[in-house]
């Protein structure tokens, strides 16, 4: 007991990462092993493609006015988010197995605080994008009236939360001077902490499913009552595929990040017989390729996407120049003030926004006749 109060009221800050490694537990091999070069280079090639991939995305959505719109924005945040994230994981691959030792304390946080930041906005980010879905499709809308400048403090007020959550820990909420509080999965983070943060988590996806498990409910309650209106047919058709899009961004999410929260949490309850060790390697793996399905759900699932991507390609390798992005696929989207330029041409249109056909026929609207 003397002993644990001791350890209790001494605090460790100038003690190296290896010494707090090895008070909970958690082997760190001096030499390079092979599942070591096999995880740090599969690790490696993953994060480019990560990179790559939602530069990719993110260039579609800033250069297609088909996607200036407040959810192709926020998609657009969580691409910037899964960047975000590449990026983190790249810092960790040159941080992690032999090289761990070689950390002093503060850039054993910071590495740590890079993977909870991004783990953090994408989670705001997705719980925008359910929100401001939810409150599109319960007044009829395919697209929120936020103005630009609304959208844009949504995503700051996102960063800075995923900023300050992210900084947690070394603000404090560690276990420098309460040793026996250090959990396994990261030795200098407390395990109050890791019950706080898989929670939280878990509560928000939560939340999340419900929130669209409802507003499938009221699409497939309300196109029964459309179905007989062609145009609303193809409105009801239209969101439908977009709401499906969310949902699988928000499933893979799903799938790829409670499998390691629930590790985390177990962690955090000092669950000893559950050796989470055993299982922290398989979880960092799988979170990771997460940030790598948004681009290919987009791909499969958006067609207008996925020609965007395919012209970005082109152009960089020299073809495909001179082609207008505005409009494709013989489709585009008006802007609210174009909408009000043309209000004459039809009794009712909902949040100023109908899908037209370069012809210039109505393709969606809200009327229903």
């Amino acid at each position: 007991m003397a002993i644990e109060s001791n350890q209790v009221s001494q605090c460790y800050d100038n003690q190296t990462v290896e010494f707090f490694y090895n008070k909970s537990g958690k082997f760190i091999s001096p030499m390079w092993r092979t599942r070591d070069f096999v995880v740090v280079g599969l690790g490696l090639t993953v994060c480019v493609i990560v990179i790559l991939a939602n530069i990719l995305v993110m260039t579609a959505i800033i250069i297609n006015r088909r996607f200036h719109y407040p959810i192709y924005y926020l998609l657009g945040n969580l691409a910037a988010a899964d960047l975000f994230a590449g990026l983190a994981y790249l810092h960790l691959m040159f941080h992690t197995g032999p090289w761990t030792i070689r950390l002093t304390p503060y850039r054993w946080f910071l590495r740590q605080g890079l993977i909870d930041t991004s783990l953090t906005a994408s989670v705001v980010n997705l719980l925008a994008v359910a929100l401001e879905r939810h409150q599109t499709i319960f007044t009829m809308q395919l697209h929120s009236t936020m103005s630009v400048r609304r959208v844009l403090l949504l995503i700051l007020a996102i960063w800075t939360v995923a900023v300050l959550l992210g900084l947690v820990p070394t603000m404090g909420w560690h276990c420098l001077c309460n040793l026996p509080a250090c959990s396994t999965m990261a030795p200098m983070y407390s395990r109050s902490y890791l019950v706080f943060w898989a929670v939280l988590n878990l509560l928000t996806f939560s939340i999340m499913v419900a929130v669209y498990t409802r507003i499938f409910w009221y699409v497939r309650h309300k196109s029964r009552r459309m179905s007989q209106h062609t145009t609303n047919a193809r409105y009801r058709e239209t969101v439908m595929s977009l709401m499906k899009t969310v949902t699988m961004i928000l499933g893979a999410f799903v799938i790829c990040w409670t499998p390691g929260l629930v590790v985390l949490l177990l962690d955090g309850l000092h669950c000893i017989p559950c050796q989470v060790l055993k299982y922290e390697k398989y979880c960092l793996v799988l979170a990771e390729c997460n940030s790598l399905m948004n681009p290919i759900i987009y791909s499969y699932r958006d067609e207008d996407m996925r020609r965007t991507f395919k012209r970005i390609l082109c152009s960089l390798c020299g073809r495909g120049r001179g082609r207008h992005w505005g409009t494709v696929s013989g489709i585009r989207f008006n802007t609210q003030e174009e909408e009000g330029d043309q209000s004459h041409d039809a009794d009712r249109v909902t949040n100023g926004t109908r899908l037209m056909l370069t012809d210039g026929r109505d393709m969606l609207s809200s009327s229903e006749g």
